[in-house]
């Protein structure tokens, strides 16, 4: 797997579909994003849009079912976080929200901040 690019934003707003889901601010963020499910060693590359702590959106035409796991690595120039994450939702031939699932504590940190300069 391999990864790039940045541009910072602002929190996204909390309307829509989804809105009630969110526990956590979401940040516009544009980096780059590979998806891997294991099971079929499937890869998608993707354009992150969305992060937060606890997950993100993955701008991506192709996509994979609701629930399905994956193993997901986001670039961009101030490095790299992987994890674990899981599928919550699909708009088809748009994108995926994914959950990060247990990320290790050396990721979490690389996230934190990230969201902390987004935040800024």
């Amino acid at each position: 797997m391999s990864f790039f690019s940045d541009t910072p934003s602002h929190p996204v707003g909390g309307s829509g579909k989804y809105s009630n889901r969110r526990e956590v601010p979401r940040f516009s963020l544009i980096a780059v994003a590979v998806l891997r499910e294991p099971e079929s060693d499937t890869k998608i590359s993707g354009r992150i849009s969305e992060l937060s702590r606890k997950g993100c959106y993955v701008d991506t035409l192709i996509s994979l079912p609701e629930g399905t796991n994956l193993e997901v690595r986001i670039s961009r120039d101030q490095g790299v976080f992987d994890s674990l994450a899981k599928i919550i939702y699909v708009q088809h031939g748009m994108g995926m929200g994914l959950a990060f699932v247990n990320p290790a504590d050396e990721q979490l940190k690389i996230l934190d901040s990230w969201l902390e300069e987004l935040s800024e």
